[in-house]
């Protein structure tokens, strides 16, 4: 048994830095004490099929239709705001101000506090530098220029929410790190001292400096190397200051679980939504701007309250929608519910709160335009995307997935 043993850990050691590390010692056994883990893997609150759904074969022709593929990037340069270190210099007049870094990145400026959600400023979100989903945008601007952060918090650990050059960048700061369960042991390896570390189950909080945040329920998976044991937790996180509160959605399907969150915890100044990377081959596990626009609503308690910022878009390829759908989707369902959406350019700050959020479509000047105009677009993209979110079995007994880099997200 030794000589298996000292081969294991042999092998161990060639693992790519990139993979993480896997829970072990008092951390798995707190995973295994924990109420949403059963079957010796963390479950979702409602069923979902978390590997592609249906022939792998069809997914690939889709992916791969050349004149398919033209339509999932931008035809021109992405505008990135030009000016957003020098906005950040200056305090938020309301208290709240919020800075979309593309993806699913977001700084919060809340009551005094910096909160940076889902890092990501690596050029690719994959675990290899010359392979993976590229940047269709540049980062708004260096992480060193971003200054002091009070705690990042993580959704989860897929690639293009956990990113090992950008973890590594700041683990040489004092900043705190949030987590969901399980997800501390990527960080420690990657040089993230123990007692930085937040590591919460779902509807756990804990306090920093005078912000309360909670890790609460989504419905996806989690995974970085070639052996997906389903070990690490997924989350939506709730942030809460003095005078405002926010919500990150992390990745999910669309769940009934929504408006749990919203009774317990909202209604919030801003919701930051998952609304991107959806496919009829993944419907459980990210959501379509429609049903993106159902969960806002939820976490409101059914009223178009609060400000919606529509995220993990516009900046990584990760599916087969055309480029503009997320953000032509979420206009329409904007505009159907009379709810509020913020429309930032990549780094541009805003207040939730103000009177004026940015609400131009800035995606349209560097993509072409389709046959019939951006009006028959957003028609067809309701037409398409509203989906009845169901209640599937699990796709397999372990609740094995793979690890997100392409095509989902």
């Amino acid at each position: 048994m030794t000589g298996f043993r000292s081969l294991s850990s042999g092998l161990r050691s060639l693992r790519p830095a990139a993979f993480g590390a896997d829970p072990a010692g008092e951390r798995m056994e707190r995973i295994r004490r924990s109420p949403n883990f059963a079957d010796g893997v963390f479950q979702n609150p409602q069923g979902a099929r978390i590997r592609p759904d249906g022939s792998m074969i069809e997914l690939a022709k889709v992916f791969f239709r050349k004149e398919e593929r033209a339509h999932r990037a931008p035809a021109g340069t992405v505008p990135v705001h030009p000016t957003t270190v020098a906005d950040l210099a200056k305090p938020p007049v309301s208290g709240l101000r919020i800075t979309w870094m593309g993806h699913s990145s977001v700084l919060a400026e809340i009551d005094g506090h910096r909160v940076l959600f889902d890092p990501v400023w690596g050029d690719r979100c994959s675990p290899f530098a010359f392979a993976g989903p590229k940047r269709l945008h540049p980062v708004p601007l260096p992480l060193a220029a971003l200054g002091p952060v009070d705690v990042v918090v993580i959704s989860h650990d897929h690639y293009d929410h956990l990113d090992l050059p950008t973890i590594t960048a700041l683990a040489d700061t004092d900043t705190v790190f949030a987590v969901p369960l399980g997800v501390g042991a990527h960080l420690e390896r990657w040089g993230v001292s123990a007692d930085r570390l937040r590591e919460l189950d779902w509807n756990e909080s804990t306090k920093i400096g005078g912000l309360s945040l909670t890790a609460t329920p989504a419905r996806h998976f989690c995974g970085r190397g070639l052996r997906n044991q389903q070990h690490t937790l997924w989350a939506s996180w709730v942030v809460a200051g003095d005078e405002h509160r926010i919500y990150h959605s992390g990745d999910t399907g669309y769940f009934e679980g929504f408006k749990e969150i919203g009774a317990e915890h909202g209604p919030f100044d801003l919701t930051m939504i998952q609304i991107g990377a959806y496919s009829e081959f993944w419907p459980d596990i990210h959501m379509t701007p429609q049903e993106g626009m159902r969960a806002h609503l939820d976490l409101q308690g059914g009223r178009p309250a609060g400000a919606m910022l529509p995220i993990h878009w516009a900046t990584f390829n990760l599916a087969t929608h055309p480029w503009v759908e997320p953000g032509e989707g979420t206009i329409a369902a904007a505009d159907a519910a009379g709810a509020r959406i913020a429309l930032p350019h990549p780094g541009e700050p805003f207040e939730p709160t103000g009177e004026t959020v940015p609400s131009e479509p800035w995606w349209r000047g560097v993509a072409v335009e389709p046959r019939g105009g951006w009006a028959t677009l957003a028609k067809a993209v309701v037409t398409t995307t509203s989906t009845t979110p169901g209640n599937p079995p699990q796709a397999s007994a372990d609740g094995s997935g793979e690890p997100e880099t392409v095509p989902a997200g």
